[in-house]
């Protein structure tokens, strides 16, 4: 007498390993849509203000009443990390090679992104419909925002930091 071969006690654990392996594929999925989706982190970017503000306020007071002008400094992508950008009347941000801060690298930033103009003696920022948003230290603006020295001015996946 021959002995049937269980082969559903082989093929029930394969079938919840497979399971297994689609679920975590799937959540590897979520999670890079997440980290792609999300405005880049200040983590990294807020210390690095922090520590250079606290460099700034070491120095002699003379040196810093010098140089009043604010300015833009690209601080992600690292690519173009520590490229300034000068914050004179007004400029345009954007992909469009006719802005006076092209993002032509960026392919989140719209063509033109963003506006930084100078009203009443202060710097400020408009986003200009742009699809991924202007986020101002990590917050997404929907009307003109006053920009001080530290704070991250986020356009596409490009981080700038506001210095003197």
């Amino acid at each position: 007498m021959l002995l049937g071969t269980n082969y559903s006690a082989i093929i029930r654990p394969l079938q919840w390993l497979v399971v297994a392996l689609i679920f975590l594929f799937f959540l590897r999925v979520v999670r890079a849509v997440f980290v792609e989706v999300r405005p880049a982190g200040p983590t990294r970017a807020q210390r690095r203000a922090q520590r250079r503000a606290e460099e700034e306020d070491q120095r002699p007071l003379r040196e810093t009443r010098s140089r009043k002008q604010l300015r833009l400094e690209v601080i992600e992508p690292t690519e173009r990390e520590g490229t300034v950008y000068d914050l004179d009347g007004e400029v345009t941000v954007g992909r469009s090679n006719g802005c006076a801060i092209p993002t032509t690298y960026d392919a989140y930033s719209s063509t033109l992104h963003a506006r930084i103009y100078r009203s009443g003696g202060q710097v400020w920022v408009e986003d200009l419909g742009s699809t991924n948003g202007t986020y101002v230290n990590s917050e997404r603006i929907s009307q003109p925002s006053r920009l001080a020295k530290g704070d991250l001015l986020q356009i596409g996946a490009t981080v700038f930091e506001v210095r003197r």
